[in-house]
């Protein structure tokens, strides 16, 4: 299918990537301006050239084929090195601009990205930054699709490195958190086996924090605690144990940053098997922009300057 290089066009990728996402041909054709029969008679004219049926015409919709879903995810990629040509180009016209597109998890998103973004800001005050926020098996895949330039958090395991380059910020680990008047706030030892009945919050179970909560009991021989509410939102979160007796566990930084403020309590006990780097995610292929680098730049000297101990170094999984 070499000739789909030289044959097919952009107006071509942006109808494929638009029938996908939307799954009617009338919605997408509306989107791109294009009267439906031109639309029909475009997406007809693309699986000629493709030699394959990309899309399904079903009473539900018009749905992407396994060829189309394939040409639909290429089309994202090449949109967004798109984006990011003119990212280039706008920063080397004007050194002071740019975008970036963060993915964060709750690890960063507490004091590390804010500050590195504030640090920017005052060399670059016109930098447009979006910031994701959500859990490793949601940013990771929005990363190689190029929706984001790199993800800063807790890295992934292996299973979710493919494709990327990775490097090794500093170092992470969550602590048990309940509302400053709980009463176990008020005891002075305890252990795990005297929490598993306790009410907890706790991340999803697709996540690598929740896996290692469970493993942190298991170690102990007990079986993991019920968890009430599957939750990785802060605000959320944050309210029900100020107003419940739940139990929740938060990445250090968050933890302690919270305990400051007198109403919310760390409990006494350690988790060794929540230890994990926080570091910076990338796509193995493609250059990152000159705003993004800097970023990264400033993540990286924020870092630094941590109490965490650093590590710096870089792992790469292709």
């Amino acid at each position: 299918m070499k000739f789909l290089e030289s044959r097919l066009t952009l107006r071509n990728l942006r109808l494929i990537d638009a029938v996908a996402r939307e799954g009617n041909l009338v919605r997408a054709a509306q989107c791109l301006n294009m009267t439906q029969s031109a639309a029909t008679k475009a997406l007809q004219e693309i699986e000629a050239l493709a030699g394959v049926e990309l899309f399904e015409r079903t009473n539900r919709g018009t749905l992407p084929t396994a060829y189309g879903e394939t040409l639909a995810a290429h089309a994202k990629i090449v949109f967004a090195q798109l984006r990011h040509a003119e990212q280039a180009l706008c920063d080397l016209r004007d050194g002071t601009g740019g975008r970036v597109a963060v993915g964060t998890l709750l690890s960063a998103a507490v004091t590390l990205l804010p500050s590195a973004i504030a640090k920017v800001l005052e060399v670059r005050p016109r930098l447009m930054v979006r910031i994701v926020e959500g859990t490793n098996d949601v940013l990771m895949p929005l990363l190689r699709l190029g929706e984001l330039d790199f993800v800063v958090g807790r890295l992934p395991e292996y299973r979710e490195r493919e494709g990327l380059v990775q490097e090794v910020l500093m170092d992470d680990y969550a602590q048990i958190v309940v509302r400053a008047d709980h009463p176990l706030a008020q005891r002075g030892e305890l252990e795990l086996a005297g929490l598993r009945d306790w009410p907890w919050i706790l991340p999803r179970r697709e996540t690598t924090l929740r896996r290692q909560i469970d493993e942190a009991f298991r170690r102990e021989r007990l079986e993991p605690p019920n968890c009430g509410v599957e939750s990785v939102s802060l605000l959320t979160n944050r309210a029900l144990l100020l107003c419940t007796d739940y139990l929740a566990v938060w990445p250090v930084q968050l933890a302690q940053a919270q305990a400051t403020t007198g109403l919310i309590s760390v409990l006494p006990i350690n988790l060794p098997t929540t230890a994990r780097p926080i570091g910076v995610s990338v796509r193995a292929e493609g250059p990152l922009s000159p705003a993004a680098e800097v970023l990264i730049e400033a993540l990286r000297t924020v870092a630094s300057n941590n109490d965490t101990n650093v590590s710096g170094s870089v792992e790469k999984h292709r």
